[in-house]
């Protein structure tokens, strides 16, 4: 197998890599830097490329990307405050509408149940 042959990755491992790379595509690294800066930490994180088989599975340590996180996390602070406005707001929304949709299906399945144990006699 050639260097940098990456047959024996999952697919899960290769689309981390990819986002991982997209990252810091973003913050302005180069392309081939964010895919070799990409691979290495999917390597640091897994142990490199995963083998079928029961028991050959070890845990995964994700520090490196929790590190890169707290990063993005600090860069995101620095935003101008009418952006972070927008997203508040955008945010809230959302929030808003997931909890009316949830609420409507609880009460749904709630007549459902009622309408079934009437139907029981119970």
């Amino acid at each position: 197998m050639p260097r940098g042959d990456k047959s024996s990755y999952t697919d899960k491992q290769k689309r981390r890599a990819e986002h991982i790379e997209e990252g810091y595509e973003k913050r302005g690294v180069g392309r081939e830097e964010a895919e070799r800066r990409a691979w290495a930490t999917v390597n640091k994180e897994s142990g490199g490329g995963k083998k079928s088989g029961s028991g050959r599975g070890k845990p995964e340590n994700r520090s490196a990307s929790k590190k890169g996180g707290k990063l993005g996390g600090a860069a995101a602070a620095a935003r101008p405050k009418a952006a972070k406005k927008k997203a508040a707001k955008k945010a809230a929304a959302t929030r808003k509408k997931t909890t009316a949709r949830k609420s409507a299906v609880r009460k749904t399945a709630a007549r459902k149940a009622a309408a079934t144990r009437k139907r029981r006699g119970s």
